[in-house]
């Protein structure tokens, strides 16, 4: 018997149970009756999931991230761990790979630190099958998990995350309306900001009639922080598949292609525009500096560590919170925004 069991049998929300179990005075005398009833004819013992809701709490929370290498993940981390100390509440941090039975036992892991809620961070904990998923529906009966970067319909699940794949389309669309119609699309992940990502810039080149823009995508499946390699990647392309424009799925991406077209004497932004994408450090790292699109990650983890504190007070907080991408746009683009 877990939460979400009594939940269902009485017919309320998860929130309401945990604010009868937490005693809040917001709730009617007759749905606490049904809930407790429930609670006693099942001899329900409150497990980590009461605790986080306020009973015997150690307000801890885990965090949980895929590659702490990553600019875009170690600077997410950092961002909820400033969020956390700054209500008072400790973390504890795996960083699990990519391996599903490994990531299922760092989950196990954390839970059996007695933290309050967990916080997935990256889209790559959420897989495309129903048993790839399950690990994370099995700790929600439990205590609340929040997802960054990422959508999952669950009870006890909560995401927050920028919407990739408008940002991706409008920024395509963009580029088109300027006048660049062979546009080079470089990605490294098939998770699902990745996947939200590819759809966006596939949508807008077919909203816009692009013939045989599918001959101009391409994976990059090696080590995105080693920027020789990506510019290594390029050449072979740049002999092939004829390009004016360059859209990527993360800025370590566009800054190789910058430095592999340097390399060929390719003048930007005169001969080839280029738009990465996060906004990250790398931004400021070449001259001129490149256009990118911020998706607002400080903005996302605020406003999940906001639900998270909710749901632990037996608040009812939204499932799902949604940011726009914004583009910053300098100079490896700035003919295309005159």
């Amino acid at each position: 018997m877990t939460i979400y069991d009594i939940s269902k049998k009485a017919g309320v929300s998860i929130a309401t149970v945990s604010r009868v179990l937490n005693g809040s005075d917001k709730v009617r005398p007759a749905t606490r009756k049904k809930v407790m009833d429930i609670i006693e004819k099942y001899d329900y013992t409150p497990n980590a999931f009461a605790r986080g809701m306020g009973l015997h709490s150690l307000k801890t929370v885990g965090i949980l991230c895929a590659d702490s290498s990553d600019l875009f993940l170690a600077k997410a981390v950092y961002y909820l761990q400033q969020e956390l100390q700054a209500n008072d509440y400790e973390s504890i941090l795996c960083c699990t790979g990519f391996n599903l039975d490994i990531k299922k036992n760092y989950l196990d892991l954390i839970l059996s630190k007695k933290v309050d809620g967990i916080i997935l961070v990256g889209s790559n904990f959420i897989g495309t099958t129903e048993e790839e998923n399950q690990y994370i529906k099995d700790v929600s009966t439990q205590i609340p998990i929040m997802l960054l970067n990422a959508a999952f319909d669950y009870p006890n699940v909560y995401s927050t995350l920028c919407d990739d794949y408008t940002a991706m389309a409008e920024v395509t669309s963009s580029m088109i309306e300027a006048g660049i119609t062979d546009i080079l699309y470089l990605y490294n992940s098939n998770s699902y900001s990745g996947a939200k990502k590819l759809g966006g810039f596939e949508a807008a080149m077919q909203e816009h009639h692009i013939a045989d823009y599918g001959k101009r995508i391409y994976f990059y499946d090696g080590d995105p922080q080693r920027v020789k390699d990506i510019s290594r990647f390029m050449e072979p392309i740049y002999e092939k598949t004829p390009f004016h424009g360059v859209i990527t799925a993360d800025d370590a991406l566009a800054i190789g292609a910058i430095k592999s077209a340097q390399q060929r004497g390719i003048r930007i932004p005169e001969e080839l525009s280029v738009i990465g994408y996060n906004n990250s450090m790398l931004t400021c790292c070449c001259t001129p500096e490149l256009t990118s699109v911020d998706n607002r990650l400080e903005t996302q983890t605020h406003q999940l560590v906001q639900t998270l504190l909710g749901v632990l007070s037996g608040e009812e907080m939204p499932k799902q919170s949604v940011f726009s991408g914004k583009l910053i746009k300098r100079g490896f683009s700035r003919t295309l925004f005159k």
